[in-house]
């Protein structure tokens, strides 16, 4: 058994050291827990079965009580006696962010996890969740109840406040992630040493900092849908865990905007770098941007025909047309820049905008040359005028994405 603790007091009697090892384990799962008497030895015996008979890999459980006040501890450590993959760690204080980044930091094992003690989740997707981070294909994973495939059983108070709080992280931080909250995760240990550092959390909202500080950093989050079955015993409150989670959003949102979170330091060190793609007529990233200038050019359009329509009450059509172009042009040439091509800070933003213009003249060009053919006959109607200036302008924007990507924002010119 080992067993460490988190108290500065007086120092007590220290136990002997265990036996070492031939070899780390290669998976290492941590139970956190907090007056679980009940629920920890089926638990344990549970995990620690299943292991034996499905992982080719040694393995450790790790029990990491923070500040129990029952039994919990003392079978924690029987448990550790009975089972000699099993070990202990005791925290004097609670949280169980503070207890998971306590555990995985003394940890010398390849793969770190973790899972609830009430083992809502199947221990089937346990497999599918390190395996990747085994092979070293992917650097964090979580089980998710909210991916396709996964299977859940809870009550509609609990699914709605999941869901939710998932909108708001995808809102306010960006997160791609479909479920911060499942307690099943994985992380390769190389990892977890440069971000755990950077987790201020020590309660719930420990798991979506990692995540999030993870995303930012470029690094791979492997997905795997869970079956999941909820404890209705279970004695989270909910509230004051919304609570603390939202103030968690909220500090973090502060962290990136004033620029106090090294991200891009782990990026450079730990993110995965785009693919080098040699192969002739497969350009990188294409998909992304064209998604992103599609996104840009919608409201772009929107934004120009607005203006058309309100000039177009005090002037003619051509001039309606050039004012409204050259307005929705510059913001469109910016707006792509930065989210489109992925070109950062001052340096050539004019030469940027000049050429921009240049691609501006031949949208006018087109446009105006549409408007031209169009009044060459009758005089036409409002609506004639719109139906002609949008197929003019779908026209104008495929040749500005092409220009844009081959010409204004080409890296290497």
């Amino acid at each position: 058994m080992f067993m460490t603790t988190s108290a500065d007091a007086s120092p007590a009697p220290r136990p002997a050291d265990p036996p070492q090892r031939s070899t780390s384990p290669v998976l290492d799962v941590v139970v956190p827990v907090y007056n679980e008497e009940t629920d920890l030895a089926p638990c344990v015996r549970r995990l620690h079965a299943y292991l034996s008979d499905a992982l080719p890999y040694p393995f450790r459980i790790t029990v990491a009580d923070n500040a129990s006040t029952d039994s919990t501890l003392a079978i924690a450590q029987a448990l550790a006696e009975e089972l000699p993959e099993v070990e202990v760690r005791h925290l004097d204080q609670k949280g169980r962010g503070r207890a998971l980044n306590a555990a995985w930091s003394a940890s010398d094992a390849q793969v770190l996890a973790y899972m609830d003690v009430d083992l809502s989740t199947d221990l089937a997707a346990l497999f599918p969740l390190v395996a990747p981070l085994i092979s070293g294909h992917s650097d964090l994973a979580i089980g998710s109840r909210l991916a396709r495939g996964a299977r859940v059983v809870r009550g509609p108070k609990r699914e709605f406040i999941s869901r939710c709080y998932n909108l708001i992280l995808r809102g306010a931080l960006a997160a791609r992630f479909t479920d911060a909250q499942c307690g099943f995760k994985a992380i390769r240990a190389d990892v977890a040493r440069e971000l755990l550092p950077l987790v201020e959390d020590t309660g719930w909202f420990f798991d979506t900092e990692l995540l999030v500080l993870a995303q930012r950093s470029g690094l791979r989050i492997h997905e795997v849908p869970v079956d999941w079955v909820d404890d209705p015993n279970s004695s989270v409150d909910i509230v004051a865990t919304a609570t603390a989670d939202l103030k968690g959003v909220a500090r973090m949102i502060r962290g990136f905007a004033r620029g106090t979170l090294p991200i891009s330091q782990i990026r450079a060190q730990l993110g995965r770098h785009p693919i080098a793609v040699t192969e002739p007529g497969v350009p990188p990233k294409l998909a992304r941007q064209l998604v992103r200038f599609a996104a840009i050019g919608v409201g772009s359009t929107l934004a120009y025909l607005v203006l058309y329509l309100l000039l177009r009450t005090g002037v003619g059509a051509q001039a309606a047309n050039l004012i409204a172009l050259l307005v929705t042009a510059v913001a469109n040439t910016a707006a792509n820049r930065r989210f489109t091509f992925g070109v950062r800070g001052s340096k050539g933003a004019g030469r940027h905008q000049f050429e921009g213009l240049i691609v501006f003249g031949l949208g006018l060009a087109l446009t105006s040359g549409s408007l031209a053919l169009l009044h060459a006959g009758a005089e036409p109607g409002r609506f004639a005028e719109l139906v002609v200036l949008v197929l003019a302008n779908l026209v104008a924007t495929v040749l500005r994405f092409l220009l844009f990507r081959n010409w204004v924002f080409r890296k290497n010119r």
